[in-house]
């Protein structure tokens, strides 16, 4: 007996058969139901809606719920079961089931049969995905662009893409195993980190590197060279993959705000030390010119990829995030900056606080299925300024709860030197004089005040600032201020 029904799928031209195998799924069943410990191997990734055939579908749901109850699924008990509903006449009575169980060649193929059905699901997903786009893209709605519909397009398709990497339990010895790799790696390694360097040695030594799955929020007032920092951090590891360094990695820097172009020129000013604004004005001479070119053509080599679309939804971002990561492995993601990001609800800031909540869910989520480690930038409120001591504080982060809750790590970027320049008093004066001593103990000075972290201790790392090229350092005479807490 064969119930299958649906079989065949309308088009425009012919009866499509779509993709199953109707034998692969009654063996399954029937290898099932004469030793149920097969369910327990298959279960793990098959479900009742992978089944093509749909009273076969309800077969293995039936199966599923008796031996979550602790009872046996055969075909007695399983002919009971659907006494209790309509299906029975689809059954034939019952024979059916006894027929499954008759016609089964051996229950050691049962994983085999799973994987076949299985592979069905995902080519009849694929040709549903495929006719949709076209469904789509053929009806055209006022209010939905063809971006939309290609990021629907992709993210479903990296959905199907990691549908076959099965989840569940790992043991304990497979973790350990995993974990002391780790371990022996930073053993190893002259720089003793375990993630992706930062190229901030005492940042690096603080953090043990960005690590992966973490989600890494850096923030600070305006002026205070986060996106500088970020920017530092980005080069420093691309360029470490570049030369086979450890620590190294690809990159993906999704700016928000500012241009790839401008990018690009900031790290040409850092690199040739040449004050930006002079080569945006074109206030160079020749030889700065020269240097400029050969920069350019190293600086192409590296694997820094730059996003500059403004006004991102967080769904758009994992999209593109996904496809980086599929087609060049890439190793951090650096956002600049989070509150330009946008929720994926069409009434975009009704409430501000759970749209950002949204947001930093899915980074983190998005952080933790690409194993990557991810650096959001983040704004800080003006709480700040009407301190004496304007050293971000936790609760300063804008809508900060979540922002708080789903970070591993938070860091503030402070600068008293931004702070010292704007209090000068009159030249000449005894004030004044105190003044400039203050001005020399924090010139050139940036502190890096690690917050949170989940893995390790809090505090403060010192690094070196140049104002002039917008670029952090390692500072020589580093001094670190550390506190014995983490979270």
């Amino acid at each position: 007996m064969d119930p299958s029904s649906g079989a065949k799928i309308n088009t425009k031209d012919q009866l499509r058969v779509m993709p199953h195998n109707t034998e692969a799924e009654q063996s399954l069943l029937g290898a099932i139901m004469l030793n149920n410990d097969c369910f327990e191997t298959v279960s793990e990734y098959l479900l009742p809606i992978h089944f093509f055939v749909p009273i076969n579908g309800k077969i293995f749901e039936a199966i599923s719920r008796l031996v979550s109850q602790g009872q046996v699924a055969d075909p007695i008990t399983l002919k009971a079961y659907f006494e209790k509903s309509d299906e029975l006449k689809n059954l034939d009575g019952g024979n059916y089931l006894v027929q499954l169980v008759s016609s089964v060649v051996s229950i050691v193929s049962a994983d085999d049969y799973a994987k076949v059905i299985y592979e069905n699901y995902l080519r009849r997903q694929l040709i549903i995905l495929g006719e949709t786009v076209a469904h789509n893209a053929e009806n055209f709605q006022m209010d939905e662009k063809a971006a939309d519909l290609i990021e629907k397009a992709e993210a479903r398709l990296y959905e199907l893409s990691l549908a076959d990497q099965r989840g569940g339990f790992i043991s304990f010895s497979t973790a350990s195993v995993s974990a002391l790799k780790s371990v022996e790696s930073a053993y190893k390694s002259d720089s003793n980190i375990t993630g992706i360097t930062s190229g901030l040695i005492d940042l690096d030594n603080t953090l043990g590197g960005l690590n992966k799955s973490d989600l890494i929020i850096l923030a600070g007032r305006p002026s205070m060279g986060k996106t500088a920092l970020a920017t530092d951090i980005a080069f420093n590891a691309a360029e470490s993959f570049l030369k086979g360094k450890d620590g190294g990695g690809k990159v993906a820097f999704f700016s928000l705000e500012m241009s790839a172009e401008q990018l690009i020129t900031r790290l040409l000013a850092q690199e040739c030390k040449i004050a930006s604004e002079r080569i945006r004005r074109g206030e160079i001479k020749e030889e700065d010119y020269v240097l400029i070119q050969q920069k350019t053509k190293e600086l192409s080599e590296i694997p820094l990829f730059i996003d500059e679309t403004g006004a991102l939804s967080v769904s758009m971002l994992r999209a593109r995030a996904r496809k980086l990561k599929r087609q060049y492995g890439v190793d951090l993601i650096i956002i600049d900056y989070l509150q330009l990001l946008h929720g994926s609800s069409d009434k975009r800031n009704d409430n501000r606080v759970q749209e950002i909540s949204e947001i930093t869910r899915s980074l983190k989520a998005l952080a933790k299925e690409l194993d990557v480690p991810i650096i959001a930038l983040s704004q800080l409120s003006r709480a700040v300024e009407a301190r004496d001591d304007k050293r971000p504080q936790l609760a300063d982060l804008r809508e900060s709860g979540s922002i708080e809750q789903d970070a591993d790590i938070v860091m503030f970027v402070y600068r008293e030197e931004y702070y010292e320049s704007r209090r000068e008093p009159t030249i000449g004066t005894e004030k004044h004089a105190e003044w400039l001593a203050r001005m020399g103990k924090v010139h050139n000075l940036a502190e890096v005040i690690i917050a949170k972290q989940r893995h390790g201790p809090i505090g403060t790392v010192r690094l070196f600032f140049d104002g002039r090229y917008t670029k952090f350092d390692n500072l020589v005479d580093s001094r670190k201020v550390s506190e014995d807490e983490s979270d």
